[in-house]
Order: structure tokens, then C-alpha cells, then sequence
């Protein structure tokens, strides 16, 4: 894969005249060109070919790929042993907020995300070309998680070269070989919102996905689906596909690349993606449409209605065809966490109930398949199987799948991985075997290699052992945690808050979280029962008082779940309690605490805590009441063990007086 649209020695590149270099630029880019892009290309080159720099051993990179986003940083130099991550804003008057942020995010995916960049030195720096010249100085923090990543410098089209060599001087270290660097492997780790926007945007899934020996399965495994989806058009057959994985693998990314790739309504092979979690729907679809009117212009309202035909709720998609007989117009359709669709008894209860459907005798995946079989000649089913899930009540599971199609629909192909049949993906009872000459095995729709946080590889253990009571086991995995992913508690919000946003550099997100019957946090001004807008919340800008960077409103776990930040404040109230070295689950109703004594709602708020305490991609902070014995509702007792449980867990705390290290360089402190 190509890093970059052009790559030249310092040497050549003063040689080579500015309109060839943004012809090569233009070349490599592959796609339509506006032309302010093509005018931006050509200010960079003259800005750096007209104080060249004093030697002329450099390399030069235009649109270098950066691999968490699927976005490419405008220029990347390596000079004198330093990788300088130059974002040019040509034109602008003034260092933005957003700019700022923007470079400085680069530079630090560059770093983490980046094999051979790990153990470089990166220096960010923003180029606003018609910009006053400002003070500066080469900071770096010593506490930080990304300690050789410097703060974001400011320079304008005149002091830029000035600050270049100033750096190199001061840093004065060893060059390396270019080379290498740029050919070590990528480890990305994308937001499902940052790679649902860069498949979006053309980028290849190659892109967006890690490159070391054991990750090519994610590649293998789109492949494999866009083959299966070709051959059943051109044969005219129905066909279902399961894909599996294990958890954070990609399963949600596989299908939306096959959406993006046949997102166009008048392809033949067009594909739809539908899920059941509404607030993840709401916020992809908003994500792409304003990436797309960033990227090439128009209305948003234009884009959000391209995007809405693209991914879709589940529920929506049951509820048209349940009045209407007519075949979808999509011919691929794609169901994330397909196992948690509806058994019969539970599908026909709602639909009766809430429906107004009478008749209505079916599972879900009965009902779907069915959908999709109105086609008279071919279609496509790629049904996202999770593993590793307690399945719930009401829930059809992997099994509710087959029994529909042994059942009703005999003459469907069915394409699976030998992993299928595993006790986590379908409970044992799945023999697929049983569906001879229609079976067809691929090992490439089975994704082996977890995408995670390479900073939280191991948060789910240690989650899952701290709500099981197990604090020894905790302590194991926290071990495990700690050099690469900070995690503290308090018994003050605004520390909490304080230490949050100390954390967060360049693009990093943040956002508070609670569960959604955490009633009494009211007292701390956490209003659980206040509804956000989950897109505005996710993505509005850090000034946004909206915004989760805010750090005023809270999502529960139904906004986040399936979603992620990168540093999360979890408030945990009096619901799930440690009493007398157990959990305890509590309910308040009304003006008192009622016990839950029913085993699925006891489960159902332990799932609460799981989702929230695992939303966090870097860090995360918990913040547990001191209590109020004036309080009867907020007794200290019912907080004062749950804070020490999860001081045995591990957790260390964080001291009202701030953070024993210092916090972070604060956004604009370089500039």
C-alpha cells in the first residue's frame, strides 16, 4: 500500500519544479479534485522550496496516509532524526481551535498507531500561511502517554523553516533510516465513526486496518463477502452469509465496507446495513453525512438523506415490509449482531401488541429471510454473528437463523466458517452439516485477530472480573492495564473532571456516562433522565456546551453502547452497591431505594456497569459519592464499601488536590 502521493529526498524535491510535484500529488489521489485543492498543493510546495532547508539529507511525504482516520496528514518531514507532522491551513489568518487539534491528533495516531514511528521523536506543526508570527517553545511531558510527541507548534508561510532547524539544532539527534520507517507496519485501531467515515469517503478498508503478520484477515474476510455477493448476481441465487468473530474484531466494520462499496442506489449489487441500536444508527448516519459535506461540499440535509438509504434501523426495516409485500429494493442487506434478533414467542408478542399484527407467527430471522426471499432472482444475506454474549431472553440466537432457513427456505446457499459450530457463536445446537450440497465452508468469514484499543487489550477482563466479584483477579489484569491505559477513582467530580480533560490531547474524545436509573447522582448535577441527542453529544465540536468534551451532560448506556471515547468519567450511584463483600441491586422508585429481587434485572444493570466501564479507548476515571447521612436516600454507607471494593480491585486514587504528576499541556499553551 502506498503511504503517501508523493515521497522524495529533500535533495530532488528542490530540484523538481512545484507544478510537477502537484501533478504527481494529483496523479496518486485517484479521485475528483477541486480547485482549491490543487491550489492548496501547489502554496505547499512553494512555501517549502522557497527557504530550503540547510540539509539536504531530509525526506519529504505529501498526503501521507494516517492510519487510524483513513485521512491523510498534508505533509510529513523527517529531518535531522525528527518526524515533523506539517498540517497547512493556506490562507488562514488565525491559529484555530480545531486546527490545532486536528495536527496535533495526527501526529499523535502517527505515533501510537505507527510501528516504526513508536520510538521517534514527532513534533506537530500547524501552518496557518497568512497568520501573525506568535512565541513559541518545544514542550514535551514526561507523564504523558505519549511522551515524545512534542505540543502542537504555530508558524506562518514565513518562520516555518526557522522553527524546522531550530528544533533540529536543539533535539540534535540521529538520523534514521527513512526507509524502514516508512514500510513498518500499521496497528490502527479506528472508532467505528472513523472507519465507517473513511470507508465513506473511498478509503479502502486496507487502510483503516492493522498490517502486522496476524491481522490480514480482516481484508480477506471483505474480499470474501464482495466475491459471494458477484456470484450470487451473476448465478441469480439467494445466498446468506455468517460472518464471526471474536470480540473487537471488526465484525460492524466488514459490513459497513460491503455498504460503502455498493452504497450508490443504482448498482445492482447495492447493499443496506440495519441495526437494532438506534443512538448507533443515529450517530454513523450523522458522522457521514457531515464528513461527506466537509469533504466535497453541498447540503447537509442532501447528504444526511443519501446517507439514510445506506444504514438503517433494523426495526424500521421489519415495520415497511410488514405492510407492504413487495421486495425491498436492496438485494444485499446487512444485520449487525444478527443472534440478538427475536424468537418467535417474543417477536409475534410485540408485533400483536404494539403492531396492531394479529397474524403475525414468526421469529424475527423468519421474517427477514422471508423479506429478502420476495426477490424473484437473487440476493444477499450477510447476517454479523457476536460470540462470547449471555443470550437474553426473547433472543432466537444463531439457531433461530437455521431453523428458518431448514425450515421454510431450502433452496438458500448458507456460506459459513468452521468456527460456526463453537459453543460461544451458536450454543452447540447448529450442525452444519446438515445442510449438505448448500453448505459451503470459507474460513475467511471467520475474523480472528481483535481491532481494540491497543491501550485496552485487556479492560474486559479486568471489567468482567471486578462486577463478578472477583477483586484478586481484577488486581492481575489491572496489572496488565496500568502502564498504557490510566485508571484512578475519586470521591470529588470536579477532580474527576479536572483529570479528564488534563488527559485528552489533539482529536481525543471525552465524555461523562452513568447508568440510566442512577437517580440519586442528581445531587452531584447528573441528571440521568435528561434525553441528549446521541449524534450532537458524540460529535459536535469541544465547545459545544452539548457536546460530551463539555462534560455537563451524561449518557447512559443505552446512548453508548456499540460506541466509544477515548477517555471516560463513569459515575457509579447506590444501585449497584457493595455491601458486606458482595454486590447488591437496587431500584429507587419514587422517594426510596426498592431491592431487585427479579435475576434478568439483576443481570440487565450488571450489563449497565459492563458497557459504561468499557467505553473508554485510553482512560478512564470512576467518581463514587461520598454520600450524605442527612440523606436517607444518599446514606454514606451506601457508597463507602463500593468505593473500597474498588480500591481492592486495584484502582488507584485520585487525591482531591489533583494528580500526584502533572497534568498535560493544556490545547493552545504551545502556540
Amino acid at each position: 500500500m502506498k503511504r503517501a502521493l508523493y515521497s522524495d529526498p529533500l535533495s530532488n524535491f528542490y530540484r523538481t519544479s512545484a507544478e510537477h510535484i502537484r501533478g504527481s500529488i494529483a496523479t496518486g489521489h485517484g479521485q475528483d479534485i477541486v480547485a482549491e485543492q490543487t491550489v492548496a498543493w501547489q502554496t505547499q510546495v512553494e512555501i517549502l522550496q522557497q527557504t530550503p532547508l540547510s540539509y539536504s539529507g531530509g525526506h519529504l511525504f505529501f498526503e501521507f496516509l494516517i492510519p487510524r482516520m483513513g485521512r491523510r496528514a498534508d505533509v510529513i518531514l523527517v529531518y535531522r532524526g525528527v518526524i515533523f507532522v506539517i498540517e497547512f491551513k493556506a490562507g488562514e489568518p488565525k491559529y484555530l481551535r480545531a486546527d490545532i487539534r486536528q495536527t496535533e491528533g495526527y501526529a499523535l495516531d502517527l505515533h501510537n498507531f505507527h510501528q516504526g514511528s513508536h520510538n521517534k521523536t514527532i513534533v506537530p506543526i500547524l501552518v496557518a500561511t497568512h497568520a501573525p508570527e506568535q512565541e513559541w517553545q518545544l514542550r514535551f511531558n514526561d507523564h504523558n502517554l505519549s511522551p515524545r510527541v512534542a505540543a502542537p507548534i504555530c508558524a506562518n508561510q514565513d518562520n516555518l523553516a526557522a522553527i524546522i532547524e531550530k528544533i533540529a539544532t536543539q533535539l540534535a539527534l540521529d538520523d534514521f533510516n527513512v526507509a524502514d520507517w516508512e514500510s513498518s507496519p500499521y496497528q490502527p485501531t479506528p472508532t467505528i465513526i472513523e472507519a465507517a467515515q473513511a470507508l465513506y469517503g473511498d478509503h479502502q478498508v486496507e487502510e483503516i486496518a492493522r498490517h502486522d503478520a496476524g491481522a490480514i484477515n480482516l481484508n480477506q474476510t471483505s474480499h470474501c463477502l464482495d466475491a459471494i455477493i458477484h456470484d450470487a448476481r451473476i448465478n441469480r441465487r439467494k445466498v446468506i452469509c455468517f460472518v464471526t468473530g471474536v470480540p473487537g474484531a471488526g465484525k460492524t466494520l466488514v459490513g459497513l465496507n460491503v455498504a460503502t462499496r455498493h452504497a450508490n442506489a443504482v448498482d445492482e449489487e447495492h447493499a443496506v446495513f440495519l441495526s437494532g441500536n438506534g443512538p448507533l444508527v443515529a450517530v454513523l448516519r450523522e458522522a457521514l453525512a457531515r464528513d461527506q459535506v466537509s469533504r466535497d461540499g453541498g447540503s447537509l440535509n442532501s447528504a444526511r438523506r443519501k446517507v439514510e438509504t445506506m444504514v438503517q434501523n433494523i426495526h424500521h426495516f421489519r415495520d415497511e415490509y410488514v405492510k407492504s409485500e413487495l421486495a425491498p429494493h436492496d438485494k444485499v442487506v446487512i444485520f449487525d449482531e444478527a443472534q440478538r434478533a427475536w424468537d418467535r414467542d417474543s417477536a409475534s408478542d410485540f408485533m400483536r401488541k404494539k403492531r396492531g399484527q394479529k397474524d403475525f407467527d414468526k421469529s424475527e430471522p423468519e421474517f427477514l429471510i422471508e423479506v429478502m426471499d420476495r426477490h424473484s432472482d437473487w440476493c444477499v444475506i450477510v447476517a454479523l454473528i457476536g460470540g462470547g454474549q449471555e443470550i437474553n431472553k426473547g433472543e432466537a440466537g444463531l439457531p433461530g437463523w437455521f431453523d428458518a432457513l431448514s425450515i421454510r427456505f431450502a433452496d438458500w446457499q448458507v456460506y459459513y466458517s468452521h468456527q460456526l459450530q463453537q459453543t460461544e457463536y451458536a450454543g452447540g445446537f447448529v450442525d452444519c452439516a446438515s445442510l449438505d450440497t448448500r453448505g459451503h465452508c470459507k474460513d475467511a468469514l471467520h475474523l480472528a485477530t481483535s481491532m481494540r484499543s491497543f491501550r485496552a487489550e485487556y479492560l474486559s477482563h479486568f471489567v468482567h472480573h471486578l462486577i463478578h466479584n472477583n477483586p484478586a483477579r481484577a488486581v492481575d489484569y489491572l496489572a496488565k492495564l496500568k502502564d498504557n491505559y490510566p485508571l484512578v477513582i475519586t470521591r470529588d467530580l470536579s477532580t474527576a473532571k479536572d483529570w479528564l480533560k488534563g488527559k485528552a490531547r489533539g482529536l481525543d474524545s471525552l465524555g461523562m456516562v452513568a447508568a440510566s436509573d442512577s437517580l440519586r447522582l442528581k445531587t452531584q448535577g447528573i441528571f440521568v433522565k435528561n434525553k441528549i441527542d446521541p449524534a450532537v453529544w458524540f460529535l459536535n465540536d469541544p465547545n459545544d456546551i452539548r457536546s460530551s468534551h463539555f462534560l455537563e451532560d451524561v449518557a447512559t448506556e443505552f446512548d453508548v453502547q456499540g460506541l466509544e471515547l477515548d477517555w471516560v468519567l463513569v459515575a457509579w450511584d447506590a444501585n449497584y452497591r457493595y455491601i458486606n463483600g458482595a454486590f447488591e441491586h437496587w431500584k429507587f422508585s419514587g422517594s426510596k431505594w426498592q431491592r431487585r429481587n427479579d435475576e434478568s434485572r439483576k443481570r440487565y444493570l450488571e450489563n449497565a456497569y459492563r458497557v459504561l466501564l468499557t467505553r473508554a479507548r485510553q482512560g478512564m476515571v470512576i467518581f463514587v459519592p461520598e454520600g450524605d447521612d442527612a440523606d436517607g436516600t444518599r446514606l454514606c454507607e451506601f457508597y463507602a464499601e463500593t468505593y473500597h471494593y474498588l480500591r481492592q480491585c486495584g484502582i488507584p486514587e485520585l487525591a482531591v488536590t489533583g494528580e500526584a504528576s502533572p497534568k498535560t499541556t493544556p490545547l493552545l499553551s504551545a502556540c
